[in-house]
């Protein structure tokens, strides 16, 4: 089954969001943004979407109403929004309730949660990405299957509470990882050499520990209690008080882990 789809949002999410639902044969209705210009980007990349900037749907054609904006935005928008008789009004975001849609006009509600890490200038597979599925209606959840599986044959449907720790977990894997990165960069410009020779080992880490398990693959100066080495890559770090506190903090819940 094909819907005709609205995107409330101009982010990460929705410039992806918009292009694979078309591809997937959907039609896109329109595209909201509360810059008009940031909504034109999407609507140009689509075939038929027109750009809004206010909130009114009331004449939308759309059956299915996506909001794919920043956490603290859905409430005041779900709240705001006007929609059209018998809509269904999902949120994408991974820690926000369900329940947070109820004060909305919309005939029902759920959620739409890619699992995934959204750039706008890197393409992703959305064959690879799990959805996570909720709503408190059943023919409702049953649509919101059949969207999930037009892009992915990853679907699980998850209580609020449930994707609010799949959502924690994510930020440990997916984002402090990418932090971590950040500041081993940091350290390599600092001292002038090139980020490069890094990247056999951080292809390798994440290789083995998607394999063996990330307690098993754990190796380093910390789980050895190699506590000279930890000592000196400490006072190597004395030039950013916050940077070597983090090193600090990490090595030792490594050591009282193992």
């Amino acid at each position: 089954m094909k819907y005709k789809i609205a995107i409330i949002g101009t982010g990460n999410v929705a410039w992806h969001l918009s292009t694979a639902l078309e591809e997937a044969g959907h039609t896109l209705t329109e595209v909201y943004g509360r810059d008009i210009k940031q909504a034109e980007k999407i609507t140009n990349r689509v075939y038929l979407a027109e750009p809004k900037d206010d909130l009114d749907f009331s004449d939308s054609e759309a059956q299915v109403f996506i909001l794919a904006v920043s956490d603290n935005a859905i409430a005041e928008i779900s709240d705001a929004i006007i929609l059209p008789e018998e809509s269904i009004l999902v949120h994408t975001s991974g820690s926000v309730p369900l329940d947070v849609l109820g004060y909305s006009s919309a005939a029902y509600t759920g959620i739409f949660y890619p699992l995934q890490t959204f750039s706008k200038d890197r393409n992703i597979d959305f064959a690879e990405v799990p959805f996570l599925l909720e709503s408190e209606d059943q023919s409702t959840l049953q649509k919101l299957q059949k969207l999930a599986k037009s892009l992915s044959p990853h679907q699980y449907i998850l209580r609020s509470k449930d994707r609010l720790a799949l959502h924690v977990a994510a930020v440990f894997a997916s984002n402090f990882s990418n932090h971590m990165l950040r500041l081993s960069e940091e350290v390599m410009r600092r001292q002038g050499l090139d980020f490069e020779m890094l990247k056999p080992l951080i292809i390798e880490t994440i290789s083995k520990s998607l394999e063996l398990g990330a307690k098993r693959a754990q190796t380093g100066p910390a789980i050895r209690g190699d506590f000279q080495t930890l000592d000196r890559h400490f006072q190597f770090l004395n030039y950013n008080e916050q940077v070597a506190e983090i090193y600090r903090l990490l090595s030792q819940d490594i050591i009282d882990s193992y």
